[in-house]
């Protein structure tokens, strides 16, 4: 699995070379979710088939998000301050987003502010399923339009020697070989993520970790170990910090866009109709945490920066939610709160919203 993971990270790393970087780390984010995606449709399928398993379709669902932003984000702003710090000995004061990343930055908006209407009215339908798809299309085409990594591969020798051997080859045989390097790493992700989650859940019975907590917390921990390894790799570069934290957020709009609309699809398939797919009020509670943690997360992304401050506290939040699972409708009221104060300093100038400004610059720059 670690291997797989380095394998589709090389190729979209040289894919940048042929295609917006966006464009690489959402292809890069939809093969390395697969795991991922394999847990939700199987919980959901029985979920179809039993009302008692819809709960755990919404922990998986759920903890996978909260685990991407509360802990992804903030280890990989750790990884890089760690590496900034032994190698240039200097501390770490933010992590600063290029223009090109605004498209990330946005893309995960629309999803988000969707899944608000779900949330109130308490199931998520077929209709629902299509909104949220469609917010995916729009946002890879947006990713169609941007012009590849600009750099002269001769210069930059950060680029990994697998990458660099990908992009050797002139014309189509370079597309295939980068091609290829996604194909084998999906391949073996694809072949090894069964066994792989099925031995942690033997490991999980054994320690005498319930269902719920294992399908919240660690399945997708377990899911998601693909995209982590990539990205932490990334982060030791530091100059390559932003990349991963992006690949952590194409992989937020990828299961907000596309992976609660295969809920419900595979939902209804399994149940026989088109009925939505309901929540209770334990559930709704779940996902209003979940869109009050990403939506703070958006705020902080949209100043096109990713300070300490702001990742000790994603990462604190999460903990505390993990350690004391009790402590969710208090979070509820933190990251409210959280939120509030951070319009303020929007509304008063102390903070400034650049993430339009980035996204138009990067969109007249694709000319």
């Amino acid at each position: 699995m670690i291997g797989a993971a380095f394998v589709v990270a090389w190729a979209a790393e040289a894919a940048e070379f042929l295609m917006s970087q966006g464009l690489a780390l959402a292809v890069l984010a939809l093969i390395q979710t697969m795991p991922e995606f394999a847990v939700e449709a199987l919980i959901a399928w029985k979920a179809g088939k039993n009302p008692d398993m819809v709960h755990l379709a919404i922990a998986n669902f759920t903890g996978s998000l909260r685990l991407l932003t509360g802990f992804g984000w903030p280890m990989i702003y750790a990884v890089a301050a760690f590496f900034s710090r032994r190698r240039e000995r200097r501390p770490l004061r933010s992590l600063t987003l290029a223009d090109d990343h605004a498209v990330e930055v946005l893309g995960l908006l629309p999803p988000l502010a969707y899944f608000v209407v779900v949330w109130a009215k308490g199931n998520l339908s077929l209709l629902d399923a299509a909104f949220l798809a469609s917010t995916y299309v729009v946002y890879l085409a947006i990713l169609f339009r941007l012009p590849p990594r600009a750099e002269s591969l001769e210069v930059d020798e950060d680029i990994p020697a697998v990458s660099r051997w990908a992009l050797s080859f002139p014309g189509g045989r370079r597309w295939a070989a980068v091609g290829g390097l996604f194909l084998v790493g999906g391949a073996i992700i694809f072949v090894v993520a069964e066994p792989f989650l099925n031995s942690m859940m033997s490991v999980a019975v054994s320690l005498g970790i319930s269902q719920f907590v294992f399908i919240q917390w660690v399945a997708p921990f377990i899911s998601e170990f693909p995209e982590k390894t990539s990205a932490f790799a990334w982060a030791r570069r530091v100059t390559r910090a932003p990349v991963a934290l992006m690949n952590m957020v194409s992989s937020n709009i990828n299961q907000w866009g596309v992976l609660s609309g295969l809920l419900a699809v595979i939902y209804c398939w399994s149940h026989g109709d088109a009925s939505p797919l309901p929540f209770d009020e334990f559930q709704r509670l779940e996902i209003l945490l979940t869109i009050l943690q990403a939506f703070l997360g958006w705020i902080f992304l949209a100043s096109m920066s990713f300070e300490t401050y702001e990742a000790v506290g994603l990462f604190l939040l999460w903990l505390i939610q993990f350690v004391m699972p009790s402590s969710r409708q208090h979070m509820i009221w933190v990251y409210s709160l959280w939120i509030a104060v951070e319009l303020v300093l929007v509304a008063t100038g102390r903070k400034r919203i650049r993430v339009f400004l980035a996204f138009s610059r990067a969109w007249k720059a694709r000319r």
